[in-house]
């Protein structure tokens, strides 16, 4: 069913990206009870197993409702205050919930599940939230730890990516086609941005405002999420471009190694998506000075631009660039 988000005039003044490597870190546990996001992680799902075997996300899990639609507490990934903010301080918000609050969250996520709140866990939450909090806090660590930080320069590289071309298309587009571009799941019309999520029921919000977080999320697919509670921001966390080629290494043919040097057509390819010289130099297991320049000869030679992002510089392929490395790997164009 869809949730209705009511714009008034100052809230189409306060829209906003973020990402939220907290966020990203439970959409990631929640993707291992869902076999429904499988496909595009595999790779990934392999690679888990040997972290898992001595992983306990039972607590975490219990608030996840599935296969079923249900509430998940707010506190455990409140909308980020910043564009990016550091998984530490993401985590102390968590860890400075207020017990009343916890309590109540927390009676609405098990409720959603039957026997949940009748469970030793579930009598041991409500009984003690402050508790609770600590728990939960310390299970997403340790699932941050294993599961995401391996894999977040990679991961924050796709998402900083998908920030600057949104941005860009706002800028260029306007409003309505970025809400359009978005999700199949998310549309507007009249001043009111629809958004079909997995509730059993129409829920309508006024923003009020508030405005409106745009989060993407790597794991969210196919979802797209909006269920805070209203004394938070209301935020859409949605699927990121790019996801479909995530785990994959890339593959440098004869012909483009020949042609400009295997680390230099490594680095071509590698640019699917823009990235920054230090997210490149990891997922290649370059030097970032060898990197740079190979960016630096790629570029003049017109086959990359360059452009400014907050505190970084994201490469991306040219047409000219494009074509080159789909016809040197024996891919399409993209």
């Amino acid at each position: 069913m869809p949730l209705d988000m009511r714009f008034g005039a100052d809230d189409l003044l306060r829209i906003r990206f973020a990402i939220s490597p907290l966020c990203e870190t439970h959409e990631a546990v929640r993707t291992l009870l869902r076999t429904d996001r499988h496909g595009y992680h595999l790779p990934w799902l392999r690679r888990m197993r040997t972290a898992l075997a001595g992983l306990d996300l039972s607590a975490l899990w219990l608030l996840m409702p599935s296969p079923q639609p249900g509430y998940t507490p707010d506190f455990l990934g409140p909308p980020p205050e910043s564009s990016l903010a550091p998984f530490e301080e993401e985590l102390a918000r968590v860890r400075a919930t207020d017990p009343a609050v916890a309590h109540a969250e927390l009676a609405k996520s098990l409720a959603c599940t039957p026997g949940a709140a009748a469970s030793p866990k579930g009598r041991a939450m409500l009984a003690d939230p402050a508790g609770a909090v600590q728990e939960l806090a310390d299970a997403t660590e340790r699932a941050w730890h294993a599961l995401l930080a391996p894999d977040w320069p990679r991961l924050r590289a796709l998402l900083e990516a998908e920030v600057a071309y949104r941005s860009r298309q706002l800028a260029s587009d306007g409003l309505e086609k970025l809400f359009a571009d978005l999700s199949p799941r998310v549309t507007w019309s009249g001043g009111t941005l629809t958004v079909r999520t997995r509730a059993r029921f129409l829920q309508i919000q006024d923003l009020d405002g508030r405005g409106v977080l745009l989060m993407p999320s790597v794991f969210v697919w196919p979802d797209v999420v909006s269920a805070y509670e209203p004394h938070w921001q209301p935020t859409v966390l949605y699927p990121a471009r790019g996801i479909g080629g995530l785990w994959q290494e890339p593959e440098t043919g004869p012909a483009l190694a020949r042609l400009l040097g295997v680390n230099r057509a490594a680095v071509l390819v590698a640019l699917d998506e823009p990235a920054s010289t230090t997210a490149l130099a990891q997922r290649l297991g370059l030097a970032p000075s060898s990197v740079s320049a190979q960016l630096s000869v790629l570029r003049d030679a017109g086959l990359l631009t360059s452009r400014r992002h907050g505190h970084q510089v994201l490469y991306e392929r040219t047409p000219l660039g494009i074509a080159l490395s789909a016809g040197g790997t024996g891919g399409t164009p993209r």
